[in-house]
């Protein structure tokens, strides 16, 4: 299976996460890359010889395609540029996929330093070889077994 992950930026992170991706760009030469909306689009411009795969725009379903993903494993990292500075139409889109990133123990990069930290790990490249978190239906016994009464 291919190894995948996602990339996501606000407007006034997009040539940001670019500019970083471009540098790294080795670290992903054998990934699937999916990205919301215009984020795909600016990325794929400029990284024709990687595999990106442009998804809805944010506030249009593309962070729910991505939370979807992470919820069925099908991502190893979210690579999330945030403008903390900027109001998000969305924000509660926003939150619900950080959520499911914390959920289900998807490692997040919300800038450049986090983002380094990931792609220099020895996890990143061999996945299989990192330390694993309980099963979710384990670490979430309590909940799915709670009682619901009518």
């Amino acid at each position: 299976m291919t190894r995948s992950v996602a990339m996501i930026a606000h407007d006034q992170k997009k040539a940001e996460l670019c500019e970083w991706l471009i540098t790294n760009q080795a670290h992903f030469k054998d990934r699937r890359i999916v990205a919301t909306g215009t984020t795909g689009k600016l990325l794929s411009g400029h990284l024709p010889d990687l595999d990106i795969h442009p998804l809805k725009s944010g506030p249009l379903g593309g962070d729910q395609q991505v939370g979807a993903m992470i919820a069925e494993g099908l991502l190893d990292a979210l690579f999330f540029f945030q403008d903390p500075m900027t109001s998000q139409p969305h924000d509660s889109d926003i939150k619900a996929l950080v959520r499911l990133a914390t959920v289900y123990d998807v490692p997040i990069a919300c800038n450049p330093s986090t983002a380094n930290y990931i792609i220099s790990s020895p996890y990143f490249a061999n996945p299989e070889l990192a330390p694993q978190a309980d099963e979710i239906s384990e670490q979430y016994r309590d909940y799915l077994q709670r009682n619901i009464s009518l």
